[in-house]
């Protein structure tokens, strides 16, 4: 269900571009001057079907420009000058004729107008109809679309019904946790992530992955077992991917993360409750060992993959600053640089953001862009890839959206940088091409 008010639906009558027949369509979609684009929910272009259309997905070599992304609550100065950037990555420029498409032209007329903004003036339409028999038109999805899930679908299967468990994730205790207090997802206890990586001073303060068996342990106290389907999602949603991995490592069945996190949820308009959400612990997880061990690796395995860059890679999921030892990313460590021979996948600006892998509104960005953005570094998804950053987080996230773009057998080098930095080789200063 979408959340479109009544005032949307009146504005929807306007659309300044020509409105294209499905034949039309058909006869230019190899035609690389035209550029075609899924104005709808990030979601739907995903896979999901959001609005019950005879088909799924997204028209076949289209790109996605969702008019989410304009909402003002996301047009910070950075991601205004995020957007433009992406328009023109996505090839969106004044020499293609550019076809905005989706079901409603709400949607379509907020895109097109913002790229008029920006000088874009070949621009056609096209909506999905029940006359023009749209369906006819190849489609395609992402093939694992399913793990990064709507808000609508966690509302019909994680709150409405108990087919899965929901659970809040972020960092802190309930004292230092003021978004989950001030409301939360019907349902869902909090888990604080110092749980599954606990400080450690030694002698500055880490966070490290726990031991195989306090992770089994920490599962059992959340009431979680193998055989469940579990839901994530969070205010920081790198924090959600974090977990997602911890929890199919140790072989949860069902792993599945809000794409967007708490602030999708909010976008499409459904409630929260305040009050704190006590878990029921469960005697037994279902297995005294981790059951998808290959997916987390340690610092000798590391060494191995490096050894091996013939068929496995080590992607650096830091930011430039951090690959080349500027900085160190980190307030509460100072070792700088990057491990030698492994190749840089990007991440964003900081430690704390991702923003070359995520849409301005925290959703997955494009795996043809992912998978572009890749090539350009290096990064060949015909071996294994391996991702690390500092200590897991960033690369998590990564790790679970090549995930959803169908690759098998990736890992994540949990420890990262910090393990690895304490007493390994460590290269510095800009990469020679």
């Amino acid at each position: 269900m979408k959340k479109l008010t009544l005032l949307m639906l009146l504005a929807s009558t306007t659309i300044f571009g020509k409105n294209l027949t499905t034949d039309e369509i058909k006869k230019n979609l190899d035609n690389p001057n035209w550029i075609f684009v899924d104005t709808r929910d990030t979601n739907e272009y995903n896979g999901w079907n959001l609005d019950n259309l005879k088909v799924s997905g997204h028209i076949k070599g289209a790109t996605d420009f969702s008019s989410n992304w304009l909402n003002k609550k996301y047009m910070s100065e950075n991601n205004k000058k995020i957007l433009v950037e992406r328009v023109k990555e996505k090839g969106i420029e004044n020499n293609k004729n550019i076809v905005l498409y989706s079901d409603n032209s709400y949607e379509i007329e907020k895109v097109e107008e913002y790229f008029k903004s920006l000088g874009i003036k070949n621009i056609d339409t096209y909506i999905f109809n029940e006359k023009n028999g749209y369906e006819t038109l190849p489609f395609e999805k992402y093939p694992n679309y399913e793990i990064l899930v709507p808000p609508q679908w966690i509302y019909e299967n994680a709150v409405k019904s108990n087919n899965f468990k929901i659970f809040e994730v972020s960092w802190g205790s309930f004292k230092d946790n003021i978004s989950y207090l001030t409301g939360h997802i019907k349902g869902a206890p909090h888990i604080n992530t110092d749980e599954i990586e606990p400080p450690q001073f030694i002698p500055d303060i880490e966070w490290l992955l726990d031991t195989d068996e306090n992770l089994i342990k920490y599962a059992e106290k959340m009431g979680i077992s193998k055989n469940d389907n579990i839901v994530l999602y969070g205010d920081d949603v790198m924090a959600s991917y974090r977990l997602a991995i911890v929890l199919k490592y140790l072989g949860v069945k069902d792993v599945r993360v809000l794409n967007g996190g708490l602030g999708a949820w909010k976008d499409a308009g459904y409630t929260l409750e305040k009050g704190i959400v006590t878990p029921t612990p469960i005697s037994d997880f279902g297995s005294d060992v981790p059951l998808n061990k290959n997916l987390i690796v340690d610092t000798k395995e590391a060494k191995n993959i490096l050894n091996n860059n013939t068929e496995e890679l080590l992607v650096d999921i830091r930011s430039y600053d951090e690959r080349i030892g500027k900085v160190s990313g980190y307030s509460y460590m100072n070792r700088k640089g990057r491990i030698p021979g492994s190749v840089w996948g990007k991440s964003g600006s900081s430690s704390t953001t991702l923003e070359d892998y995520r849409n301005i509104d925290n959703t997955m960005r494009n795996i043809y862009e992912i998978q572009d953005m890749w090539n350009s570094l290096g990064v060949d998804t015909n071996k294994k890839l391996t991702f690390f950053c500092g200590s897991g987080w960033r690369a998590a996230e990564v790790l679970f959206f090549s995930e959803v773009m169908g690759f098998e057998g990736n890992a994540l080098y949990s420890d990262g940088w910090i393990e690895w930095s304490k007493n390994n080789p460590i290269d510095t200063g800009i990469e020679k091409k």
